[in-house]
C-alpha cells in the first residue's frame, strides 16, 4: 500500500499515519512482521526494509508529526477518531544502487556477453539492525 513515511528516527524507527480501522491495521494485529519498499526508479535506487509494526494512539507523537495537509485523510485533524500511528521498528534493510544511464547498462550488458561473466547491475548490501 502506498504510504508516506513521516519520520525515521536514529534508532531505526519509522512512523506513518494510518486509519485506525484500515485493512493494514487488521493485518498487523495478526502478524506484526512487515516489509516496506522504497524506490527512486529514475535513479535506479531501491530499498527493502523488514521490521515489526504496531498501531498506536499517541497524541504527542501525532502532534509532532502533524501537517495540515493530512486533513485530506483525517478531516477532524488531530481529533479525528480514525487517526492512528503506525510504528515500524526496522530489523534489516537491503538496498540496490545501479547505474542510471541506459548507455551504462548497455555497455555493462555487452561486456558481460563478451567476457562470459555475469552482468553486475550495481551495488547491493544488506544491513542488519
Amino acid at each position: 500500500r502506498p504510504m508516506a513515511t513521516q519520520q525515521l528516527e536514529s534508532d531505526g524507527t519509522l512512523w506513518f499515519f494510518t486509519g485506525a480501522h484500515s485493512g493494514k491495521v487488521k493485518e498487523i494485529k495478526n502478524d506484526q512482521h512487515v516489509l516496506l519498499s522504497y524506490a527512486a526508479p529514475d535513479d535506479n535506487r531501491y530499498v527493502s526494509v523488514a521490521g515489526t509494526a504496531q498501531t498506536l494512539k499517541d497524541r504527542a507523537k501525532a502532534e509532532e508529526l502533524w501537517n495540515p495537509a493530512f486533513k485530506a485523510w483525517f478531516p477532524d485533524g488531530l481529533d479525528d477518531p480514525e487517526l492512528a500511528l503506525l510504528k515500524v521498528d526496522i530489523e534489516s534493510a537491503e538496498y540496490w544502487d545501479s547505474p542510471s544511464s541506459t548507455i551504462v547498462h548497455i555497455v555493462g550488458f555487452a561486456k558481460a556477453i563478451a567476457t562470459g561473466k555475469p552482468y553486475s547491475g550495481g551495488e547491493n548490501a544488506t544491513i542488519e539492525l
